[in-house]
């Protein structure tokens, strides 16, 4: 694939870009973190900076977080001030998401209390189906796939230190999770532990949460229908940002999308009066070609379908190689690009797949088809 395709953007692509570069970046003006307040600089700072993060449950382990009649994480709440809960019972669906918000400090000693209460009553069980009695626990954190980096560190060094002082393991899969940008990192530690290294990684995404706006959440209960994502109840919903299901409306982590506060160079709204929302997603680099298509076809296809504004990033962002996508529309608008973007990487990761399970079988009936010697 050469490198020309990634010229195909609009005509004001690279002007738009440029704008939305600027409206981060300003050398003169303090940073600010996720509230609009001052970027957090002390461990004081950091455990009051508010944030949400979510982590993949399965069905039993609901039950226990949750307890009889709420019970238990009504306990939770209670006993660290988070706000706390669990997505509702999807018939045929085995996983659930637990939403844990609060300020950091907050949010690390609630995840070492659902740790304690699943190592008491949904113990880990091994191959075989023997109960491991080690005393840790595995937590499924779901990270937005723009933050991972963050949190991984250049050359890794970032994780080896997470995991250095706080005794745990983590494994971040590489893939992001279907009709999502979220990738699954699993801690696997005692209580005391996983309360080290989600603090650690909890101070991780409040330096970097401008990427994660944007964020396009995992749903276990989705089911994919043309013209958007629909939510556990049904309705249609666009799934961005890190917003909490439990934010009574106040600003959270990673509420704020791109189009909101700073100067603001693109307009923000359309001529109907709705507001324009920016949104950056990042793509691997192998897999921008297949967006884009031939000529420019599936790219200029996408924007004329969406309504929405789609510039590409001319080379990577970072030493991961993915290219930043940078989306401009109203909400709408913003959902069916993401759906659609999402629809021709899902499709072409099926290709690839199968593609690669007919060379193995034709090398295989290949070595067959040889004579013994």
């Amino acid at each position: 694939m050469s490198s020309s395709q990634d010229t195909h953007p609009s005509n004001n692509g690279a002007e738009l870009a440029d704008a939305i570069g600027h409206m981060h970046i300003n050398d003169n003006e303090p940073r600010l973190g996720p509230d609009g307040e001052p970027a957090p600089k002390t461990d004081e700072e950091y455990a009051q900076t508010q944030l949400t993060l979510r982590a993949l449950v399965s069905s039993k382990e609901a039950g226990v977080i949750i307890g009889k009649g709420g019970q238990n994480v009504a306990n939770l709440r209670e006993e660290t001030g988070v706000k706390a809960g669990v997505s509702k019972v999807v018939q045929g669906v085995y996983d659930r998401v637990l939403t844990i918000t609060g300020g950091c400090d907050a949010v690390s000693r609630a995840y070492a209390v659902v740790a304690r209460a699943l190592l008491e009553g949904a113990p880990a069980v091994s191959m075989g189906g023997v109960v491991q009695h080690n005393g840790t626990h595995p937590i499924k954190l779901l990270i937005s796939h723009n933050q991972m980096g963050t949190i991984i560190g250049r050359q890794g060094q970032r994780i080896k230190y997470i995991q250095d002082v706080s005794g745990v393991r983590m494994v971040a899969q590489k893939e992001m999770l279907p009709q999502s940008t979220e990738r699954i990192v699993e801690v696997q530690g005692t209580p005391e532990g996983i309360q080290r290294a989600v603090w650690e990684i909890c101070k991780c995404l409040v330096d970097d949460w401008q990427r994660g706006t944007g964020t396009v959440f995992y749903n276990p209960a989705v089911r994919t229908q043309v013209g958007g994502f629909h939510d556990r109840y049904g309705s249609r919903v666009l799934r961005t940002g890190n917003g909490a299901d439990f934010s009574n409306g106040s600003r959270s982590y990673g509420r704020r999308s791109d189009s909101e506060g700073g100067p603001r160079g693109p307009p923000t709204h359309d001529e109907n009066g709705e507001e324009i929302q920016t949104q950056n997603i990042s793509i691997p680099a192998d897999m921008v070609g297949c967006i884009i298509g031939r000529g420019g076809s599936k790219i200029s296809e996408i924007r004329k379908t969406s309504g929405a504004r789609i510039s590409i990033a001319k080379a990577p962002h970072d030493e991961t190689g993915e290219r930043m996508f940078t989306i401009m529309g109203t909400a709408k608008a913003n959902e069916t690009a993401l759906f659609l973007l999402y629809e021709n990487l899902e499709a072409e990761k099926m290709r690839r797949q199968q593609q690669q399970q007919q060379q193995q079988q034709q090398q295989q009936q290949q070595a067959a088809a040889q004579p013994s010697e």
